[in-house]
């Protein structure tokens, strides 16, 4: 009796697929004041994570640093700007398919706010309210949020912000759940 010979062939199909590339999706940081706490998220989209930011050229205003988000998608900048200057840098994001998007940036911190824009609100009627975050646009379709913690009050002043620029504010309520409202109308702040 001749044994049965059975030969199995396994073929791998390797499938290509053409990653969309990744690309900085925020095109301008916003100004600020020394010794007054600044803050900035830069963001990106497209592409496969995680993805590796740099400073390309240039650098951070003095006091100021870099943080990854967890889900690698954005640079947050925060700190207190030490000195008055003006800074130029470039800030570079590689996917993990190794697309890169670079865009650069220029952010003017002043010695003192030559202007400030008071906005104020009127309270929500929910009762479950904690608090508020206030947007800020350079065309009313691009927001960022430009609080770092909530606004326990119906009253904001915005001291990061350039001469001859229009801006774009809008804000959200907060219940205590964390859940926000959608967005308020939007107003429009012409600086001189």
């Amino acid at each position: 009796m001749k044994p049965w010979v059975l030969s199995l062939l396994l073929v791998v199909f390797a499938s290509r697929y053409a990653a969309s590339s990744v690309a900085i999706t925020t095109t301008s940081l916003p100004n600020g004041t020394v010794n007054t706490a600044y803050s900035a998220v830069i963001n990106a989209s497209g592409g496969c994570t995680p993805y590796k930011w740099a400073i390309a050229s240039g650098a951070l205003p003095a006091g100021v640093t870099t943080k990854v988000s967890s889900t690698t998608t954005s640079l947050h900048l925060a700190g207190t700007p030490t000195t008055a200057a003006t800074d130029s840098l470039a800030v570079k994001v590689t996917g993990c398919g190794g697309h890169v998007s670079q865009v650069s940036y220029k952010v003017v911190i002043q010695i003192t706010a030559n202007h400030v824009v008071d906005l104020n609100w009127k309270a929500s009627t929910t009762s479950d309210v904690v608090g508020y975050n206030v947007y800020r646009g350079p065309d009313g379709a691009t927001w960022k949020k430009i609080n770092v913690s909530l606004v326990a009050s119906t009253l904001y002043s915005d001291s990061t912000i350039a001469n001859g620029t229009a801006y774009y504010y809008a804000t959200t309520a907060v219940d205590i759940y964390g859940h926000e409202s959608r967005m308020s109308a939007s107003v429009k702040a012409a600086i001189p």
